[in-house]
């Protein structure tokens, strides 16, 4: 995220009582801080505490001193050994520090609950072997959008009863930096983030990327997400990414250019979402055209996704999302690089972005895949070649950079009904994606806990980065399948399920040894002991860019040990819509069909 959120604003309390908070209000001396995760705390075994597939590559990672020669894998139920195996040498990871030691139980291929076992090591965390392991936590990573909404009561149900709220956010208006006053019915949406606000260029790729899983994997196609639409003749995951867009198309104007954001003027305070009772203001740049470029192409691209997806489901949307798309693809035609800045009195995030040229791309690559619009087919053909080039680069797809989005959107056209593509342009893309999926693989076998990520990856959200590049690797592998793609998208998931070096789940409500102090609004205020379920923590930054890591964390920490459970940690421990999307793709692609 580029949301430098400041610690004494995003919490609406006295600058002294900043680092005294905890996660329920409550005040604690600053040498006693909640989360710092210290090395003699961390159990020596890491594991997926969701579990492994039966068939594919299964490896933990042991970090004893001094190393173990082998282990057990005994049954969870009665301890008995249901195979042996050798540990591999320790080598080092320079990124955490650790000595890390490979269990390599893929062999084994029997369904049950397990543990593992070495000499001088406690017993690892259960965990499953099965099909069906990846199913509950996707239903959990998925319903954290629905947890998310805005300006409607929300109620989880079930086991997570307890977590819900009344209708919220129902005072809405004009800032004067849209070119607009007074009041408006501008509700629903996700809250985007730990904070309140909602953005029209984060919720674009949020949007489409749970739209793309949905037509991707069949299996995720099926799931049951017990949301109000469960049921309406659509798959639960398009009814949630509609509960955005829909949206998303309020902020649309009627020229056809959409404004940035929705949002308070400042950060609210750790309350509820009912209790926000600031007017939540559609802001714009504040001055002429008052849109902006990457929110217009934002609901461009989202908008002609929905239209290709929904046909089947219901036409009037589908049309609806169609003629928006159209009609955002003509606004910029006239305004092809409005950037955005907070305006005057706006201290939200801003998703400010100098460079649109990525974001037309998508839009245009979309566009003429709804619809077979030839405008945007020649603008993609023109202008597609410099971004094909910079694909073989560690660049997995973010907010700020859709590029890949567009380029992958229009080589999968040909593996779909609808408007082909120009053959040597989609083979050019397939090679370009090939070759950084083959860096992607080459990075992740060298990695201490096989992941993608790079010393210089530990930055603000890199479990979003991690998941997106997984998601890099199993859209090469829909290109051009390779085994190799899918088992390394694979292993990041692991890291993110708890195989890293604080074994940690990074997903709340998930795992036996979760993140439990979220930066997330409602975790903190509603009194509960348990954050909300379903979402992926921020992960490790090396940067420390909140009081709370500078003050609590050792210096010179390797940079994947940046990294603290504390809600006051927002800018490793805040959550994002744009970051549990990829999960759920990840967590889609490895369902099993029934």
């Amino acid at each position: 995220m580029n949301r430098r959120e400041l610690l004494f604003g995003a919490l609406a309390i006295p600058a002294a009582a900043v680092l005294r908070l905890q996660r329920h209000g409550a005040a604690h001396a600053l040498d006693e801080p909640s989360g710092v995760i210290r090395a003699g705390e961390i159990p020596p075994w890491k594991v997926n505490q969701a579990g492994y597939l039966p068939g594919a590559a299964k490896r933990a990672m042991l970090t004893l001193r001094p190393p173990a020669a082998g282990f057990e894998l005994t049954s969870a139920e009665n301890d008995t050994p249901v195979y042996r195996g050798r540990l591999a040498p320790p080598r080092r990871d320079d990124d955490s520090g650790d000595w890390v030691q490979d269990a390599d139980f893929s062999a084994f291929q029997s369904s049950g609950r397990f543990r593992l076992r070495a000499n001088g090591a406690a017993a690892s965390f259960p965990f499953a072997i099965g099909a069906g392991v990846y199913e509950p936590v996707f239903r959990l990573a998925a319903r954290f959008f629905y947890g998310q909404r805005c300006g409607t009561a929300v109620a989880l149900g079930g086991r997570f009863a307890a977590y819900q709220h009344p209708p919220c956010h129902l005072r809405a208006g004009y800032d004067p930096s849209s070119g607009r006053r007074g009041t408006n019915q501008d509700r629903g949406g996700w809250h985007d983030a730990g904070d309140y606000g909602r953005y029209l260029v984060n919720g674009g790729i949020t949007t489409a990327t749970l739209m793309w899983a949905a037509e991707m994997f069949p299996a995720a196609r099926r799931v049951r997400l017990d949301i109000p639409e469960s049921g309406a003749g659509a798959p639960d995951l398009l009814h949630e990414a509609r509960w955005n867009l829909q949206w998303m198309l309020c902020l649309q104007d009627r020229d056809g250019g959409v404004w940035q954001k929705q949002t308070s003027r400042v950060f609210a305070p750790f309350i509820m979402p009912q209790d926000d009772r600031m007017i939540s203001y559609v802001i714009g740049t504040g001055e002429a055209p008052y849109k902006s470029t990457g929110a217009t192409a934002g609901l461009a691209a989202a908008a002609a996704i929905a239209a290709r997806l929904w046909r089947p489901f219901d036409p009037a949307f589908a049309r609806r999302c169609e003629t928006a798309a159209l009609e955002a693809w003509r606004w910029l035609r006239r305004f092809p690089d409005v950037t955005f800045r907070n305006p005057p009195g706006i201290h939200t995030g801003e998703y400010g972005d100098p460079q649109l040229g990525d974001e037309r791309l998508w839009a245009a690559a979309e566009i003429w895949r709804a619809t077979g619009n030839e405008e945007c087919h020649a603008y993609f053909r023109e202008h597609y070649a410099p971004y094909a080039a910079q694909l073989p680069r560690f660049s997995p797809p973010s907010w700020g950079e859709v590029a890949a989005l567009g380029l992958w959107s229009y080589a999968l056209a040909g593996k779909s009904r609808g408007p082909r593509p120009d053959p040597s342009i989609a083979a050019a893309i397939e090679d370009a994606t090939g070759a950084a999926a083959d860096a992607l693989v080459e990075r992740t076998a060298g990695n201490g806990y096989r992941i993608p990520l790079r010393a210089r990856d530990y930055v603000w959200g890199s479990n979003g980065i991690a998941a997106n590049a997984a998601m890099q690797l199993l859209i090469a592998h829909c290109l051009r399948p390779r085994p190799a793609y899918a088992e390394m998208a694979l292993e990041t998931l692991h890291y993110l399920l708890g195989r890293n070096t604080f074994a940690l789940c990074y997903l709340t409500g998930a795992g036996s040894r979760a993140v439990q102090r979220p930066h997330h609004r409602p975790s903190v205020a509603d009194g509960l002991a348990a954050p909300w379920p379903g979402m992926l923590a921020g992960g490790p930054n090396r940067w420390r860019q909140d009081a709370a890591m500078q003050t609590f964390l050792p210096a010179n920490l390797p940079p994947a040990r940046n990294y603290m459970d504390n809600h006051a940690a927002y800018s490793c421990n805040e959550v994002a819509i744009n970051w549990n999307a990829p999960l759920v793709f990840v967590l889609a692609a490895n369902l099993r069909e029934s």
